[in-house]
């Protein structure tokens, strides 16, 4: 079967969904997505089907099913569920010469419905033939990831000022005043939420009659690449991985993630090793400030979440200074990353109700920092870079009361291939630590539960005065 892909106008016509369960409500939300007047054409139909009808957004034909329902509507689904109805009601479809689509039957049909990537009023249709719907499935999820969620509002906004444009932009110039609309600025602006920010960009170039000049000019995007793994990147990561013109990333950043960004983007390794940095903070923002003032669309790719111990506030401040936009894209940080790897909650109702990102790392010249001072009974605490602090770390939270036997998870490479995880306690912390070998790119996690409060922040003399006095009581 071969099949030539068009769109259907549907202003003003009827869509026919002969069936009223399941079957017929997918059809009817894949339609709702149209402005067709929908005729349900069933004696029964299902709550779902019963509330669109309520609503308005459809009409329920009760009464026996001819040839004159389908006729001069756009299209008809038959769905009953029944092969021998569905047959029948096919029959009555081609006597009206209606386009019709039989449920499960592709020998029947006349059309079928592809997936859909919608961004109204931008369609992207993916059909197969019938051959390998999951294989469509999959297309769409990458389309999906391509184009922003409210992409269809800056169409829709562009489709508004089209008669603007020729009145005012020569025509020698609209190609170059559209394409900066949805290449440059205005599209950068919008996808990342401002859109009245676009809005403001565009009416000034239209009323300047035409693009502006844009040499010189470039961008900057601090964007977390997440854990590793490249499906854990957000949506709008990918898309200005593809839209970069230039990107900068660390030691941590997993390869695959890279594969993400346009073939023809330049790629430069700045080298950031805990400890031992080749590429001082300071370099790093010169570079990246320098390509952004080149017009480049510079992207800085950061493990886990920029704003989360990424050293985002020195390259947003710098780059204020030198009055280049710059925008930050969060991504998945290794404690959420961590939660989800071993299944266990950040927090849970009756156990553990704050949550703690620190670190057993600190700048140069600075003191080891107090990375258990907030630990409380009631809190989840994720220590980053603390595996070279681990005996500290044991010897503080002793101090502070936790139970010796308390369990403790640390994971290393989380998402990635290398993926390790070491089950310890308290008490055997920094000997366990030790023996995994673990260095880098780990969490340490402990919960404190909230029953142990009574423990807890006890200096040991108290706790003996405490003792005593129950004794004597």
């Amino acid at each position: 079967m071969k099949s030539f892909p068009m769109f259907i106008k549907t202003t003003g016509r009827r869509v026919v969904i002969a069936g009223g369960g399941e079957q017929a409500a997918q059809k009817a939300r894949l339609i709702l997505k149209t402005d067709a007047q929908i005729v349900l054409a069933a004696p029964e139909i299902e709550e779902e089907l019963a509330a669109m009808v309520r609503s308005g957004k459809a009409t329920w034909h009760k009464d026996a099913i001819d040839a004159a329902l389908f006729e001069e509507a756009a299209m008809a689904f038959v769905a009953t569920g029944c092969p021998g109805s569905d047959a029948a009601l096919h029959a009555l479809a081609k006597a009206a010469r209606c386009p019709v689509n039989v449920v499960d039957q592709p020998e029947l049909c006349d059309l079928t419905t592809p997936s859909l990537v919608d961004r109204d009023p931008v369609v992207v249709a993916i059909g197969t033939e019938g051959t390998a719907p999951v294989l469509a499935r999959q297309i769409k999820t990458g389309v999906e990831e391509m184009l922003a969620p409210n992409l269809g509002g800056l169409a829709a906004f562009a489709g508004r000022l089209r008669g603007a444009v020729a009145a005012r932009v020569p025509r020698e110039h609209r190609r170059a005043f559209w394409r900066w609309v949805f290449a440059e600025a205005p599209r950068n602006a919008w996808t990342r939420g401002a859109e009245s920010h676009a809005i403001g960009l565009v009416k000034q170039a239209l009323h300047a009659r035409g693009a502006p000049d844009t040499a010189g000019t470039g961008s900057i995007a601090l964007v977390g690449a997440g854990p590793g793994a490249r499906d854990l990147l957000t949506l709008r990561a990918v898309q200005r991985l593809q839209e970069a013109d230039v990107i900068y990333y660390d030691r941590l950043v997993d390869p695959e993630a890279l594969e993400l960004a346009r073939r023809d983007a330049e790629r430069v390794f700045v080298g950031k090793v805990v400890g031992a940095h080749a590429w001082p903070q300071d370099r790093i923002n010169d570079v990246i400030i320098a390509a952004a003032r080149q017009g480049k669309r510079v992207v800085r790719l950061k493990s886990g979440d920029p704003s989360v111990f990424a050293r985002a506030g020195e390259e947003i401040a710098a780059a204020e200074a030198a009055g280049i936009p710059i925008e930050v894209v969060p991504g998945i940080t290794a404690a959420c990353a961590m939660a989800a790897a071993t299944k266990r909650p950040l927090t849970e109702r009756g156990i553990s109700d704050s949550l703690i990102l620190t670190t057993g790392q600190s700048q140069a010249g600075d003191g080891v920092p107090d990375s258990t001072r907030l630990c409380l009974p009631g809190t989840t605490t994720a220590f980053y870079m603390s595996v070279g602090q681990a005996a500290r770390i044991q010897s503080d939270l002793l101090a502070r009361g936790v139970s010796p036997d308390q369990a403790v998870q640390i994971a290393a490479d989380i998402s990635k291939a290398t993926e390790r995880h070491v089950h310890t306690t308290v008490g055997h912390l920094a000997d366990d630590v030790a023996k995994s070998d673990l260095s880098g790119c780990a969490v340490i996690m402990l919960t404190w539960p909230k029953t142990q409060a009574a423990r807890a922040m006890l200096p040991a003399n108290m706790a003996q005065n405490e003792k005593a006095i129950a004794c004597a009581g």
